[in-house]
């Protein structure tokens, strides 16, 4: 009787068996129904030689070649590290590998929990399984995670198991057939001007902390630029000449420029004069906002920032950055801006992106209606 191999894909050890280690150094474990030294004794002496001998000198080599490649699978960690380097070589940004790499990890914690040890462990019901475990899980405060926050953890999982079946590290890739859950089309959050006004007058200016804050925040409304290109401004992208600020490799490291308003000028001059200079430490990297202990904001801490001035406000609103850059869009749009220019002053690479704020105005479709609708007017 031929020798079978089997490889366990099941994420439990053969019985007798000790774990190899912990995940970082753990590797599908191969195991045979029969021992290897006996598979000389159990096939034909190849003194008679024939096709069917050379069928099975050919078979001996490929399993050969087989039971080494198997028992040789790389872990789940060392694949994690070779996909994120194969982004960075692509040109991604490191806020991509950061994140990608923690949805990586959470997946790879939970693979973990259920005794999966390597990729060819994992099968489409393995991924069934991760996407009820998404479905049912709570946050801190109790609360489940949004259905988009679902998407992206399985699109990225889906991604990574692709890419592994493109480099040969899996024969069949289980998470090909894995639907994602539909998320449904929400509008920005979008202050009105009054709204605006309220937040922005949050900050205690009376502080130094409280006129960087102003500043930070009135930058946000007026250019709508990002949290991250906020964070990573320096002192050589600022043309307050001009009335203009330089974004260094945005998303997908795009440049841009984009103008400034001057009540913007007006704080951020404050803020370089008054605050800036007091916190500074040497060597100074020239990043236009830091901490009170002169070190460059982490996006946490900006979201946390931000987001409780907006708690302040009492507006019955909520959010952090991310508001003012849709704010700024609906009131560019609502003062007749093209939405070209908006597109240009946000970064987006497709106009379409952009034209989700023409759903968000309803200050010209209010006048439409008032103006043709029979009943609009009494």
């Amino acid at each position: 009787m031929q020798p079978s191999s089997q490889l366990e894909t099941t994420g439990s050890l053969p019985r007798g068996s000790k774990p190899l280690g912990p995940l970082g150094s753990s590797v599908c474990i191969v195991r045979t129904s029969t021992p290897l030294s006996r598979h000389k004794e159990e096939l034909p002496n190849r003194s008679h030689s024939g096709p069917q001998d050379a069928r099975i000198a050919l078979w001996r080599h490929h399993e050969k070649n087989d039971l080494s490649r198997d028992s040789q699978v790389a872990s789940f960690p060392t694949l994690r590290d070779e996909y994120l380097k194969s982004l960075a070589i692509k040109g991604f940004s490191e806020n991509t590998l950061r994140v990608r790499g923690i949805y990586i990890g959470m997946f790879l914690r939970w693979c973990k929990t259920v005794g999966i040890v390597c990729a060819k462990g994992v099968s489409n019901q393995v991924l069934l399984s991760w996407q009820e475990h998404l479905f049912s899980h709570r946050k801190r405060d109790g609360h489940p995670l949004s259905l988009s926050s679902q998407y992206a953890r399985l699109a990225l999982i889906r991604l990574w198991f692709r890419w592994m079946h493109r480099r040969g590290h899996i024969g069949n890739d289980p998470a090909k057939a894995l639907e994602l859950p539909r998320t449904a089309y929400k509008l920005p959050t979008v202050l009105t001007k009054q709204q605006t006004d309220k937040v922005l007058a949050q900050p205690d200016v009376g502080r130094l902390v409280g006129i960087r804050d102003r500043a930070m925040m009135e930058v946000l409304y007026s250019t709508g630029i990002r949290r991250t290109e906020l964070m990573r401004l320096r002192i050589d992208d600022l043309d307050r000449e001009r009335g203009v600020v330089t974004i260094r490799e945005g998303k997908a490291k795009r440049d841009r420029t984009v103008p400034i308003g001057e009540r913007a000028l007006v704080w951020l001059d404050q803020y370089l004069t008054k605050v800036r200079p007091a916190v500074v430490a040497e060597p100074d990297k020239g990043i236009v906002f830091l901490t009170s202990t002169g070190a460059s904001f982490t996006p946490n801490h900006l979201s946390l920032l931000v987001r409780k001035y907006i708690s302040a406000a009492h507006i019955a609103k909520s959010g952090a950055c991310h508001v003012f850059r849709h704010t700024m869009a609906t009131h560019m749009l609502e003062g007749g801006a093209d939405t070209r220019y908006i597109q240009e002053m946000l970064g987006h690479a497709r106009l379409d992106t952009t034209q989700i704020y023409t759903h968000v105005s309803i200050r010209k479709l209010k006048q439409v209606h008032t103006r043709t609708h029979p009943s609009a007017r009494i």
